[in-house]
């Protein structure tokens, strides 16, 4: 007993002589730690605030769902008969049903010239509805027999600055009503409000009204009828038997194809969200671990090749391999919990400002920013396996040296055959400049690290900096080259032909060119995309359809056209044949030619001639909007016209519809790029710092005997400033061919359904990520400068070699 506390004794004591070096060692290096740590954390951040969000994001959705009661499969339909409701019911796997009437309105705000468009919802008078409730946010519920009472949706109630007491004015299927707010209520099939037709939300543009049943019914007609179902399901139950069930049962009232919830626009886009946020979770995060890693393995090399002796002493005074090992080791993991710490602490405290934007975002009533205990640890374990990993092949040396030999100066390098440089090259350059190019060409390995570090960094800049442009040339094509009218007008149904020449004159307009959308399922084999047909007439000006390059798209006289990332989802080739089941009027199924697939800017779009697409519909000579050019000065005329025409279900200003594409583009995973950008912007200072400390901390004995010498500090600098700016130099082409090859990635990552982000070389971005680059050395380079006039060369004369 007395022997094992005697050694645990001793022990103790080389424990804590090594514990004093540890924290000597940090004091000392606390630049480099410092910038490493900051690398390690922002890798932590990332990690822990993504994956913290992605689960805030999910379980709200779900608690969100559950609360109200959102329905599994949705069924619009012409109009059926409320008995139909039992025979739904009556369906296998059919946990409760309820029956709505919903439909379009445009609502006349005060002091606006142009219409807002709507959608309004039916609530049973006497009862909750089973499915899909609302969240009443403020006010009280509309008063059984009050038909002129209604809820708004809070985020439009927000954009219009509107209150419990005022008054609306709405057209619903051609009848003006005017109405009170009496509640302002939020519901989780709103989270994400996108009018039908189009695909950006806007909460200035879009509104949601709740009315009683009795309302609604007199409104379109429905007495005793609905033209929505709703269906929730029995755990464990199939949806897609339910949906052909749904649709075999309404198909006689005009069903216009019943679609589960992983469907439905607000649920889609919000899945989608968190798709994107995984994907860059988990791709992210690594870079910056493997970049600690790199670091650490050249700071750690670097100190055990510049404590060789002390290695030795402590060796010789009869510490072990296992212990001295040890002791670097901990200075590794010191260096990396002091990173993963503050990622920790930097994660939440990101994640929560981040909780903010989605909840503006997407609506929630409520989004608490919960990150799980394993995130934490997840963030901790890897940056200390990674550091360590990346300390652990230098650890070899450490037990290769034995006392005799480490307590003598390691041996010369032989140079004799490298780093010759020609006559002509002696002409050219002083001492100096010789020396610089000299220690580069003896040391390749070291530079081909330090350049491609550094290159690393600016490759990351670049890449973002390029998706942020690639942002705007979406917004600019989009609205300036593929869209070149002033308004879009859509119709409740399906117009005849000539009622664009109707639009035609109306005042102010100076040009008409008619479309049709038309909702459809696209199947090919297993795979299937719900989304739609739009029929352009030939040579379109208007709105024209472009490939990536903007160049129009040939509109064939038979067969569609595919967008290339439809055809992806679709896994179709040209010439081969997809079935499109039309969602609207008959109803009909039609087998269509694929002529071309076509790289496009903005969705999935597939496209037809107007003409082939209403021959294949059996329905000549039918639109469903149109897109006009019109004199700005007679806006508010041509809107107050358009209020009137009874069968107008919307009116979008580009002007208008731009905004709201580029604050979604801003927001939401869009965020994304702005904070990835910044970061990038601090690791490739991270590397630029390290990199001009890892070259001082090699060269400051050399530097000092070359003070002793005669030379100057401003020469000694020069030699060593130097061979850092050389580096950079070689570091910034490198870093455009990486950059350049990681755009590509990480505009994939923020590309959705809805745009593409193109990736062409931005001449820009990567100027300025060069620049960036260059102000971190000259940072650096002037912190490391002040550090040459302290080295001892008193020290420097009293060193053997």
């Amino acid at each position: 007993m007395t022997r094992a506390l005697a050694l645990m004794r001793f022990i103790g004591d080389v424990m804590r002589a090594l514990d004093q070096k540890l924290l000597r060692d940090l004091w000392r290096i606390k630049g480099q730690a410092g910038a490493i740590a900051l690398v390690v954390a922002v890798g932590v951040l990332l990690l822990v605030m993504m994956s913290g969000m992605i689960s805030s994001l999910e379980e709200t959705r779900t608690t969100y769902y559950e609360r109200y009661r959102l329905a599994d499969v949705f069924a619009p339909v012409t109009r059926a008969p409320k008995k139909m409701l039992d025979r739904l019911a009556e369906i296998p796997g059919v946990d409760a049903v309820e029956g709505r009437i919903q439909g379009g309105a445009l609502v006349d705000m005060a002091g606006q010239d142009l219409p807002v468009r709507a959608q309004v919802v039916s609530l049973p008078e006497w009862r909750e509805p089973r499915l899909n409730g609302v969240y009443l946010a403020e006010g009280q519920m509309p008063q059984a027999g009050r038909n002129d009472e209604v809820l708004i949706l809070r985020s439009f109630a927000k954009a219009h600055d509107l209150a419990l007491g005022d008054r609306l004015a709405a057209t619903m299927h051609g009848n003006r009503r005017d109405f009170r707010v009496v509640g302002i209520a939020q519901a989780p099939e709103f989270l994400f409000n996108v009018p039908a037709g189009e695909f950006v939300p806007d909460d200035n543009r879009f509104a949601v009204l709740w009315m009683n049943e009795e309302a609604l019914e007199a409104a379109f007609d429905l007495k005793g009828a609905f033209n929505e179902a709703l269906l929730s399901l029995e755990r464990g139950a199939q949806v897609e038997p339910v949906l052909t069930a749904v649709d075999a049962l309404l198909a006689r009232y005009g069903g216009l194809g019943a679609y589960g919830v992983g469907d439905q626009m607000s649920n889609r886009f919000l899945s989608e969200e968190i798709k994107g946020l995984n994907a860059t979770a988990k791709a992210v995060p690594p870079i910056f671990m493997g970049v600690a890693a790199f670091l650490l393995y050249i700071v750690i090399s670097r100190m055990v090749q510049a404590e060789r002796e002390q290695i030795g002493l402590i060796k010789a005074f009869g510490y072990t391999d296992v212990e001295v090992a040890l002791h670097y080791v901990k200075l590794v993991i010191v260096i990396a919990l002091t990173g993963a710490l503050l990622g920790c602490l930097g994660g939440v405290w990101s994640g929560r400002l981040l909780a903010g934007v989605y909840q503006s975002l997407y609506h929630f009533p409520f989004l608490v920013f919960r990150v799980e205990p394993s995130s934490f640890a997840a963030g901790i374990l890897v940056s200390v396996l990674a550091a360590v990993v990346g300390g652990a092949s230098v650890l070899r040396r450490v037990f290769a040296l034995t006392p005799a030999v480490a307590m003598r100066p390691p041996a010369p390098a032989d140079f004799s055959r490298s780093g010759a440089i020609s006559d002509s090259l002696k002409r050219w350059l002083d001492q100096p400049s010789r020396m610089v190019l000299r220690r580069v060409m003896r040391n390749p390995g070291r530079v081909f690290g330090a350049v491609i570090g550094i290159a690393a960094g600016m490759g990351l800049s670049s890449a973002q900096l390029s998706v942020m442009s690639g942002f705007n040339d979406v917004l600019d094509k989009t609205y300036g080259v593929v869209d070149r009218s002033d308004v879009a007008v859509t119709f409740f149904e399906q117009m005849p032909e000539k009622t664009a020449f109707d639009l035609a004159h109306l005042p102010g307009v100076i040009e008409v060119e008619p479309t049709r959308a038309v909702s459809a399922v696209l199947r090919h084999g297993p795979e299937y995309y719900r989304g739609g047909i739009t029929g352009l007439v030939p040579g379109a000006k208007l709105s024209r359809a472009l490939d990536k390059d903007g160049a129009d798209i040939e509109m064939p006289t038979r067969g569609i056209v595919l967008a290339k990332a439809l055809a992806d989802i679709l896994n179709v080739q040209p010439g081969g044949t997809i079935t499109v089941e039309v969602l609207e009027g008959r109803r009909p199924v039609l087998e269509l030619h694929v002529a071309r697939i076509a790289d496009t800017l903005l969705g999935a779009p597939a496209y037809m001639q107007l003409e082939a697409l209403n021959t294949a519909m059996n329905e000549p000579g039918r639109i469903s909007g149109a897109f006009l050019r019109v004199d700005a000065e007679a806006y508010p005329a041509l809107f107050a016209a358009l209020k009137d025409v009874p069968k107008v279900a919307g009116v979008t200003r580009k002007d208008d519809a731009r905004a709201a594409m580029k604050k979604l583009m801003d927001a939401g995973a869009g965020t994304m790029r702005f904070v990835m950008a910044a970061i990038a912007g601090i690791i490739t200072f991270g590397i630029v710092y390290n990199s001009a400390r890892i070259s001082f901390g090699e060269q400051s004995r050399d530097l000092a005997s070359l003070r002793v010498m005669g030379f100057s500090q401003g020469e000694a600098s020069f030699i060593l400033l130097g061979e850092l700016a050389l580096v950079v130099i070689l570091a910034i082409p490198v870093g455009v061919l990486i950059g350049y090859g990681l755009s590509f990635l990480v505009a994939a990552g923020f590309s959705t359904d809805l745009y593409q982000i193109p990736t062409e070389f931005k001449a820009d971005a990567y100027g300025v990520a060069g620049a960036a680059v260059v102000l971190a050395a000259v940072i650096s380079g002037w912190l490391v400068k002040r550090e040459i006039g302290r080295v001892d060369l008193v020290a420097t004369l009293k060193t053997r070699e």
